[in-house]
């Protein structure tokens, strides 16, 4: 979701847009989720920025539906909120879906207006809630350390086979040198990047 006047409003001091949303959606309890959601370790199923995002855009969904005593099955509210800001989602799906809330009463424009993006989340949990998220060093010095390893011994066994190779005649003779460059791509940007610099960078540049 691309910035809005409120995000921007955000950085130049004004009240956040998330923080009055809270208020006006009478959404207690909701703040202190979102801080330990995002400052959790990731062993207990901490969420991303825009994950929060999403999980806070559903809770408006779900109540503007109560407000207009709406009735919804189970996880209703989660895909009426997907196809409204799905950018994948076919117009024709979204059109139908505006029609139905606004026939039960709600009023789509107002709470589309109210979604908020990533960005907004962040301003809120490190300004307004003055939450910060630190790694767990042990956590990522592990990993890297275990990927350093595996490297290390494909390396290593890559060497041995090829030296017996040649041994055998099954290789023309040389010195070669074997590299080991283990890279994830990011799904989002398509971005490669070396796994060790990934984990120190602490994920993609596009996911921030």
């Amino acid at each position: 979701m691309p910035a809005t006047d409120d995000d921007l409003d955000e950085t130049r001091g004004r009240n956040s847009k998330v923080n009055r949303l809270i208020e006006t959606y009478e959404l207690r309890g909701l703040g202190g989720e979102l801080e330990r959601l995002w400052t959790a370790d990731e062993s207990e199923n901490r969420k991303s920025l825009r994950e929060l995002a999403t999980l806070f855009n559903r809770r408006l969904v779900q109540s503007a539906m109560e407000d207009v005593r709406m009735q919804s099955l189970d996880g209703e509210a989660e895909n009426i909120c997907r196809l409204l800001t799905d950018e994948h989602v076919a117009s024709a799906d979204r059109t139908r879906t505006r029609r139905r809330l606004e026939r039960d009463g709600v009023d789509v424009d107002a709470l589309e207006a109210d979604f908020v993006s990533y960005q907004s989340i962040r301003t809120y949990l490190t300004t307004y809630r003055d939450a910060s998220y630190t790694k767990n060093a042990e956590s990522t010095n592990s990993v890297k350390e275990t990927v350093q390893r595996l490297r290390s011994r494909i390396t290593e066994v890559t060497e041995s086979k090829l030296s017996r190779l040649a041994k055998r005649g099954e290789l023309l003779p040389g010195d070669f040198r074997v590299i080991v460059d283990i890279r994830a791509v990011c799904e989002n940007c398509g971005t490669q990047t070396g796994v060790i610099a990934l984990i120190d960078d602490g994920g993609c540049d596009c996911q921030e």
